[in-house]
């Protein structure tokens, strides 16, 4: 890191997709970056449905960060957890110690959102970490255990249905991913378990499933899981969930000792800053070029980020390409600042959506082409791999998908230590 002191300070908090990309373009920029990040590594988000359900294991998804940059001379890398911002005197409190900044950027991204019903946070699974997917891993291994030698009928069903609560793509590609499991892994694994008894349920607020994609899209990826034994249940809404049975808002129960929550996420804020920039989904509202609006050097990118428009009025969609794209463009900025140049606009270019539900089922959407099954599938898995950091983690991955699909088999369902739901717990609100 150079330590020329007229060089500005930069610290980026967070090395998601955002932040790396950020930090990756000022690699030539005549500043002084710091980055922060509450893990060593960065997580390829998209792909932790499949560490989650057997499909991967955790290091074909995560990246060590201090690799990303070994060559860049101008970046130090510090695993902390940040605690406060003090915008009065330009600082940072975090878990190693304070740090002073000229510019400070957010780039943490979003957590589950439960939209404050807390008994649902204590007994649903998220999804939105590596020990998270880790967990949700092991409960449905033990669940299925557990199945095996319950006597009791109503108790072995309710080990046996596993309730996904979210159709956006993390929901349809996790619901996706388990009926896959039980129509060609589980059935092998557990021959004295009548599998069949095993239900998926996807439960969805709106009228169809992935709402943001094509109508196209939506009712054929809602047909691809229908036809792979998924129960999808449209226009219901959670109202209460113990540990043992889901309660619709109409009054239908679902019992069940699994829900995999993917239903909402909100920005990962830091106290400090001015609450009356907190807007819908908690995220921070920003000017045009991603300056916190009531600020002068305080940035905030990616799934935070609300760069409210008339197009996007509640800000941008929370996708990677968002916070890559917001990442290339905030350090041109930074350039233009320094050299008291004025900023430019962010202008997103939508390079368009996909999910995959399952083998050769996909639905891809593109601004002038919209198409489904193996071919999406085709695409979906070349891009994926293309965004994945790190040429072992891209060969690691392609193998295991090209074993996964020739042998009908996921080979990763261990164990690794038996999920407790009061250590989980602990674990989150240490990260």
């Amino acid at each position: 890191m150079k330590s020329d002191k007229k060089f500005p300070k930069v610290i980026i908090i967070g090395g998601g997709f955002g932040g790396i990309q950020l930090a990756k373009k000022l690699r030539h920029a005549e500043v002084n970056i710091l980055m922060l990040d509450r893990h060593n590594y960065h997580t390829f988000q998209p792909l932790l449905y499949q560490v989650a359900t057997g499909g991967l294991e955790p290091d074909s998804i995560a990246f060590p960060i201090r690799k990303v940059f070994r060559e860049q001379k101008n970046l130090a890398f510090r695993v902390a957890n940040v605690t406060a911002i003090h915008t009065e005197n330009n600082t940072i409190s975090t878990s190693i110690g304070d740090f002073d900044y000229d510019y400070l950027v957010l780039a943490t991204g979003s957590e589950t959102n439960f939209f404050g019903q807390k008994e649902i946070e204590h007994y649903a699974m998220p999804m939105k970490t590596v020990p998270e997917a880790l967990n949700l891993r092991s409960l449905i291994l033990q669940n299925l255990e557990e199945a095996l030698i319950e006597e009791d009928p109503i108790r072995r069903d309710a080990l046996l249905n596993f309730v996904v609560v979210g159709g956006g793509p993390t929901g349809v590609e996790t619901a996706g991913a388990l009926a896959e499991l039980k129509n060609h892994v589980l059935p092998a694994d557990y021959p004295e378990l009548d599998i069949q008894r095993m239900r998926i349920f996807l439960i969805e607020n709106s009228e169809r499933v992935l709402t943001p994609f094509s109508e196209q899209a939506s009712y054929k990826a809602q047909e691809f899981l229908e036809n792979m034994g998924v129960t999808v249940m449209l226009q219901k809404l959670v109202a209460a969930y113990d540990g043992d049975r889901v309660v619709l808002k109409d009054g239908e129960i679902l019992p069940t000792k699994a829900v995999i929550w993917s239903a909402g996420v909100k920005g990962a804020t830091i106290p400090g800053l001015d609450k009356a920039q907190i807007v819908r989904g908690g995220r921070i509202k920003t000017q045009p070029d991603n300056l916190i609006v009531g600020y002068n050097n305080i940035f905030a990118i990616g799934d935070l980020a609300a760069i409210e428009s008339p197009e996007y009025p509640y800000g941008h969609p929370g996708v990677a390409q968002v916070a890559i794209q917001q990442g290339q463009q905030l350090a041109k900025n930074l350039v233009r600042i320094i050299n008291n140049q004025p900023t430019q606009a962010f202008d997103y270019y939508d390079k368009g959506a996909m999910a995959t539900i399952g083998r050769n089922k996909a639905v891809v959407d593109l601004k002038y082409w919209k198409f489904q099954g193996f071919f999406a599938w085709l695409t979906w898995m070349f891009i994926h791999l293309l965004f994945l950091v790190g040429f072992r983690n891209k060969m690691v991955t392609l193998m295991n998908w090209i074993v996964n699909y020739f042998s009908y088999d996921r080979g990763t369902r261990l164990i690794i230590r038996k999920f407790d739901r009061d250590l989980m717990k602990e674990e989150a609100e240490a990260i």
